[in-house]
């Protein structure tokens, strides 16, 4: 029972920690390394290394930063775009220390399946930021701001303390993937037609008036 029970840990930790870095990698560095240094919870061997209080402090740092750059329109999504050659690595990196000392090949799966659901995370949030800025108000940057940083740390503390239920929650989030990331798509692509068409009408000549065309006509004799 203890070796299911610990299966069932490794891989709530793995699929967590991946997931949660795909939405915002220094808040999930620094829950895992301020709750593993207070000793709330035991790391494994490969995550010891989050502990370290510089890797804390700068983890507190880069999300500070982050927390006002996310929460800027347009400011948000150049954030995002710089930080999917980031969260993803990072999301495979996470995962694939959570197994532990354990088979190379189980850690390459891992690693595997950490980079996928890092990216996918990171995809439904960068994706919705895009539609979100093409709101005039602020507001609603605010707010997915605060919900995306809310749910990684409640989404960490679930895995940690009820993996069984994370991974519940988790099956359930890749349903509502597999039926949002096509409509934010079909946004993103609705939104760029509109303003290839504003820039295309500023760039058109304006149409000759009918003073031009009078000016122009020939005079029978």
């Amino acid at each position: 029972m203890d070796a299911y029970q610990q299966l069932i840990a490794t891989i709530a930790l793995m699929m967590g920690t991946s997931w949660a870095a795909g939405i915002n990698l220094y808040a999930t560095i620094g829950v895992l390394g301020f709750l593993g240094l207070t000793g709330n919870i035991v790391l494994p061997e490969q995550l010891l290394v989050l502990q370290n209080p510089l890797i804390i402090g700068a983890a507190a740092l880069m999300y500070a930063v982050e927390f006002f750059a996310d929460k800027t329109p347009g400011v948000d999504t150049a954030w995002d775009t710089i930080h999917t050659f980031i969260r993803i690595p990072a999301g495979v990196m996470l995962a694939a220390g959570a197994v532990g000392p354990v088979n190379p090949a189980v850690v390459i799966t891992a690693g595997i399946l950490g980079g996928t659901i890092s990216a996918t995370s990171h995809s439904l949030k960068a994706g919705s930021r895009i539609l979100i800025n093409t709101s005039p108000e602020p507001f609603s940057n605010w707010i997915a701001s605060v919900l995306e940083d809310v749910s990684v740390v409640a989404g960490l503390w679930i895995a940690l303390h009820h993996p069984i239920v994370f991974i519940g929650l988790f099956f359930l989030f890749l349903l509502l993937v597999i039926w949002l990331l096509p409509q934010i798509w079909h946004g993103i692509k609705a939104l760029f037609i509109r303003l290839k068409k504003c820039f295309v009408n500023q760039a058109a000549p304006p149409p000759p008036s009918s003073g031009d065309n009078n000016s122009i006509r020939p005079t029978l004799n």
